[in-house]
């Protein structure tokens, strides 16, 4: 086995040494000249060993499809190099190549690559997409004819000589243009361009290359989504395990892709995207038979040529992930707030005390129902206010989403809709299930024009019915007592002037005439989890004084990104209520696929877009089975 990986490795590094040599020599003029001169008359340079950036790419995109372990990548190295050394076996058999030192030095280089190819042929065991040849064949074609097109178009544009000629004729120059730069002058009519549109041209024929490349040795997209069997089986994983992990139920995202284990008592759900097939959260189900479903996902990663990731594990997942092979990378943090413990006391709380004073001033009420209970008619109408709500077209999420709203099999789900004072909604959170006793949060939309302070809000309102509940549920005989909401109203009595009546009595009890008695008898919540808080150390480690200068410079690139992607306001809106901070993991099998996971978890949230069907579209046939 090992010298199988060995000869392996040797024919990815061959191709990598290559790629640099070429691409090298493409910029080095000296260089290109003297490869250029061992490549022709007598001479024979190794195996793809050329000068300029087309060959270049065309290597490097081997090395890395060879080193993916793909073997449609494998097969084409075998049949050219193959070829190539039987040509040159023979060639040699003439005095006049047969005396340069440097053929022999080639011939031997070329040998040693295919024997290394026929003695690691075992390793290169990922399949690609059945309809890859028929796509690259689609590709080469309707690319070729474009290009060329394109190459005439320009030579068209930038034709300096004074000779008449046709279309065709510069149609057929731009054509060769695409094979070569030099190509001879005698083969082409009378045109005369300039330097950077032969070069121009030939960067079209290296994109074209690499395009067929890509359609010829893609991994397969094509992954069986969630059956109604696999959905049944999940949510029953989920009743008896749904409380070890706040992102359990996420893995009901239809999109996504389950592994099993063989005795069914675990699996891992995933998605595939860019050649990666990337899960999110712990496995489901019990611990023990983790290993069994992890094993099947991985060594389907590997027999298809995907790079497995997870995002968003526990330490304890992680720890699981690692002895199968994976490396872990501190994602980030989970905010959980544990409501037994939960208060609004104290100095550090002032913030959100003032923040909700004001916006219950305004007259603001909160309505807790569960998903089942909302009429169907009231949650269409739901739905339509949150799609009309959302920042951009784009549906974002992926590890802590659920993707969908409104879902009849998703009853158990709680809703928090907040209206104003007349009665107008005005915004909208919803939960999801982490087991009996627990919620996470899934949408968080509002009306931008409402007032600030609103989800704070609502987040604290939910607490506060949740800490009801609990105490009723504790002593359901006896009613609840001004000490026993000492934390819950006595804050507002204080922060409004003194005057019970400005939020004191009003906490009480105004929310009772919304909904909230019956809230609080039928929703039992003991933590909740909110926002997912990227690099939280990061931030919190590099505003503190003594921060090192790299500490600082993360920080600071990390906020010069949050201009878009809000990394940092989500670890200040979290950290507002002083939760329990939980590391999230990013899981890998190598650093070098680490800027791959990174742009496939974008796309998985949203943060990215690549072309496709419509959104609409799209919506439509995930929904099909709603």
């Amino acid at each position: 086995m090992g010298n199988t990986r060995g000869a392996a490795a040797f024919a990815v590094w061959y191709l990598r040494a290559v790629a640099f040599v070429n691409f090298l020599s493409a910029v080095w003029v000296s260089l290109g000249q003297d490869v250029r001169r061992h490549n022709q008359e007598n001479l024979f340079t190794p195996y793809l060993l050329t000068a300029g950036f087309a060959s270049g790419a065309f290597t490097a995109f081997l090395a890395v499809t060879m080193r993916r372990r793909k073997r449609a990548a494998w097969i084409l190295n075998v049949c050219l190099s193959g070829a190539f050394l039987g040509l040159f076996a023979l060639a040699m058999a003439f005095p006049e190549i047969r005396r340069r030192p440097q053929n022999w030095v080639s011939l031997a280089l070329t040998a040693v690559f295919v024997a290394a190819l026929v003695a690691g042929r075992r390793e290169f065991y990922a399949k690609g997409d059945r309809s890859n040849p028929k796509l690259a064949a689609a590709v080469a074609a309707g690319g070729l004819l474009a290009s060329s097109l394109l190459a005439a178009l320009l030579v068209t544009a930038t034709d300096r000589s004074s000779a008449p000629s046709t279309f065709l004729e510069r149609w057929r120059y731009g054509a060769l243009r695409l094979v070569s730069v030099a190509a001879d002058d005698y083969r082409v009519a009378a045109i005369t361009t300039p330097t950077w549109v032969d070069v121009a041209v030939n960067v079209l024929s290296t994109a074209l290359v690499l395009a067929v490349l890509y359609a010829a040795f893609r991994s397969r997209r094509a992954v069986e989504p969630l059956t109604e069997d696999d959905e049944k089986r999940l949510r029953e994983l989920l009743d008896r395990h749904g409380e070890r992990d706040s992102l359990g139920y996420f893995a009901l995202r239809r999109e996504k892709s389950v592994r099993w284990s063989p005795t069914g008592k675990a699996a891992v759900a995933y998605r595939v995207l860019g050649g990666v097939s990337l899960a999110s959260g712990d496995p489901l189900g019990d611990p023990e038979a983790w290993p069994g479903a992890i094993e099947p996902w991985l060594a389907e990663a590997r027999a298809q040529g995907w790079i497995p990731a997870v995002m968003g594990a526990s330490e304890e997942a992680g720890t699981v992930y690692a002895r199968h092979g994976l490396d872990a990378l501190e994602l980030g943090d989970e905010a959980i707030v544990d409501v037994a413990e939960f208060t609004l006391e104290g100095r550090a709380m002032r913030t959100v005390r003032q923040a909700c004073n004001r916006v219950r001033r305004a007259g603001y009420t909160v309505r807790v129902r569960r998903h089942e209970d909302i009429p169907a008619d009231e949650m269409a109408s739901l739905v339509r206010r949150a799609d009309d709500w959302r920042d951009g077209a784009t549906e974002r999420g992926f590890s802590m989403a659920l993707g969908r709203l409104g879902d009849p099999r998703d009853g158990r789900c709680v809703m928090l809709e907040c209206a104003d004072a007349g009665g107008e909604l005005r915004a909208l959170l919803s939960f999801v299930p982490w087991g009996p006793n627990g919620l996470s949060l899934d949408l968080m939309r509002r009306d931008r024009d409402c007032d600030n302070g609103l989800v704070e809000f609502m987040v604290i309102e939910l607490l506060r019915l949740a800490r009801q509940t609990s105490a009723a549920a504790e002593t359901p005989e006896a009613p609840e007592t001004p000490e026993a909401r000492d934390a819950w109203g006595s804050w507002e009595a204080r922060d409004s002037g003194g005057d019970p009546a400005a939020g004191g009595d009003r906490a009480a009890g105004g929310d009772r005439a919304a909904g909230g008695d019956r809230a609080a008898g039928e929703i039992r919540v003991a933590q909740v989890s909110l926002n997912f808080a990227v690099f939280r150390s990061v931030f919190e480690r590099g505003a503190r004084l003594g921060a090192g200068p790299v500490l600082r410079l993360w920080r600071s690139l990390l906020g010069f990104f949050s201009r878009w992607w809000q990394i940092e306001s989500l670890y200040r809106a979290n950290a507002k209520y002083r939760p329990i901070w939980e590391p999230r993991f990013l899981l890998f099998e190598k650093s070098a696929d680490l800027p791959r996971i990174g742009i496939a978890a974008a796309r998985a949230e949203g943060f990215l877009e690549a072309p496709g069907l419509p959104k609409w579209l799209h919506r439509r046939r995930l929904g099909t089975r709603r």
